[in-house]
């Protein structure tokens, strides 16, 4: 658990393997309730390689001075990550 939403990480360790590598996070809103958007790849086992970007949208809410994730949207690909993209851009537009 994490006391600062700076802390947040989607980073993740199996005993000294790191299977989860974050890349970069963007915290979209801070308080009570907190939405962070984190870049990471996951470890292909078989290869020992870090895998192709992967997104993730998570939110966490602050209860006895810790965050918990509560919910949590992973972005499936590139080309989906691209289609959100300019749908916002298009709605902002309007």
């Amino acid at each position: 658990m994490s006391e600062s939403v700076d802390e947040l990480t989607v980073e993740y360790h199996e005993g000294d393997v790191m299977t989860v590598k974050e890349l970069d996070k963007v915290i979209l809103s801070k308080g009570a309730w907190a939405t962070v958007m984190f870049r990471y790849q996951d470890l292909d086992r078989k290869t020992g390689e870090f895998g192709p970007d992967k997104y993730t949208i998570r939110r966490y809410q602050k209860r006895n001075g810790e965050y918990s994730q509560r919910s949590k949207f992973n972005i499936s690909s590139r080309d989906q990550a691209n289609q959100i993209v300019t749908a916002l851009n298009q709605w902002l537009e309007d």
